[in-house]
This record gives structure tokens, C-alpha cells and sequence, in this order.
């Protein structure tokens, strides 16, 4: 009964998108706490660290986000059907099963890990754009493609920074890159093509740059080479 009225909330809560985009919203929370306990487990953290990692994955980008655009308190305290998913999410995968499961084949971790975050960074790229267009009269492009990037990245970024590594965005396969082509698709398709082909467009376009960039062992390049 709770939950049913969380989602309610959620739909009514400045997401005029009706039931697709609440879908896609909690599919990309889903993806992103699945990223940030899968995280968690290979550090070996306890339940309460899955968890916690989890959640900060999939919220944390949001929270930013709506702080870079003045909504306080951020959607995430409002309405917390999305920690609900992702706290929940983490602790399904904590199952010695699943656990056992991803810890024991590396490629299959690997695997999971680029569809999921591959998945919640579109998603969360795009919702990003929309937000800041339901927040902000007559937003800029700068401004909808920054905030469809940070929403995109920064759950990642806390993710790792929480687990003690290098940010994802800086070392791996074009992330950072890949989010930002899927904001200019997407603020680009906006007026023209309408809501949502212009977020279908943006998140496609973050797939297609991630998984070919992961085929192709695509990088920008490093320091040291």
C-alpha cells in the first residue's frame, strides 16, 4: 500500500511524463544501484556498505543536479520510491547466490557492470535534460547539456570515489564522452522531434558510444602514453 502510493507521488510529483517516464526512471535507478552494489561486493563491503553504495549510485546524480538548479529539497527526499528501489535492489544482489555468482566469473561481472551503467547513465542523462526544462524557464543549451551530464556521471563519480577508486569517468571507454553526445542528441532533437524521441535519441546514443567503445577498446588518450 505504501509502495503503491510512492508511486503515485512520484507520477505527480513534477514528472508530467505519465507512466513511461517513471519506467524509464526507475529501470535507469535500478541500473545504477546494480552498478554501485555490484561495486560494493568486489571491494567486499558488508551488507550495510552494498547497500549504502547502491543508493548513492542511484540517487547522487539527482541530488546534484537538482541542487545545481536550485530544487530543494531534491526530488529524492520527496518522493523516496527511488532509494526504496535502489536500497532494495542492493540487497537482492547481496544474495550469496547472485554474489557468488558475479564474483566467480570476471567477464560476467565486467559484462554486467557496462550493460548497467551503461544503461543508467542514458537514462539518467536524459532525464537530467528534462528536469532542467520542467525547472527552468527557457533553460540554455549550456545549461541542459551541463545538467544532463552531471546527472548522468555523477552518481558514478561517488560511487567510485566512495569505494576508493579512480573516477570511471576519467579512465574507462569514453563515459564522460558518451553522456555528453547523448545531452547534445538530445537537447539538439528537443524542439524539433518532441520529448520523447529527443530522450529516446539522447539515451541511444549513450548506448551505442558505450558499447562501441567497450567492442573497440575505444579511449581517449592518457597520460602516460
Amino acid at each position: 500500500m505504501a509502495l503503491g502510493l510512492e508511486l503515485r507521488r512520484a507520477l505527480d510529483l513534477g514528472r508530467r511524463g505519465g507512466p513511461l517516464i517513471l519506467i524509464l526512471e526507475l529501470v535507469g535507478t535500478l541500473a545504477f544501484a546494480a552498478s554501485g552494489a555490484m561495486t560494493a561486493l568486489k571491494k567486499g563491503m558488508d551488507l550495510f556498505g552494498v547497500c549504502i553504495l547502491g543508493l548513492t549510485t542511484a540517487v547522487g546524480g539527482g541530488v546534484i543536479r537538482d541542487v545545481i538548479l536550485g530544487a530543494t529539497p531534491p526530488a529524492t527526499f520527496q518522493s523516496p520510491i527511488y532509494a526504496v528501489v535502489a536500497l532494495i535492489t542492493s540487497a537482492v544482489l547481496f544474495w550469496p547466490r547472485l554474489r557468488q555468482l558475479f564474483m566467480w566469473d570476471p567477464a560476467l561481472y565486467d559484462l554486467a557492470m557496462l550493460v548497467m551503467d551503461s544503461a543508467g547513465l542514458g537514462i539518467f542523462t536524459v532525464m537530467g535534460i528534462r528536469i532542467a526544462y520542467a525547472q527552468v524557464d527557457r533553460p540554455g543549451w549550456f545549461l541542459l547539456v551541463f545538467v544532463g551530464v552531471v546527472t548522468g556521471v555523477g552518481g558514478g563519480v561517488l560511487r567510485d570515489v566512495l569505494a576508493g577508486d579512480t573516477p570511471y569517468i576519467f579512465v574507462k571507454h569514453i563515459y564522460a564522452c558518451a553522456s555528453l553526445a547523448g545531452a547534445l542528441v538530445c537537447t539538439a532533437l528537443w524542439r524539433p522531434a518532441g520529448e520523447l524521441p529527443a530522450m529516446l535519441a539522447g539515451a541511444g546514443t549513450v548506448l551505442a558510444i558505450r558499447f562501441l567503445s567497450a567492442h573497440f577498446h575505444w579511449n581517449l588518450p592518457h597520460a602516460d602514453d
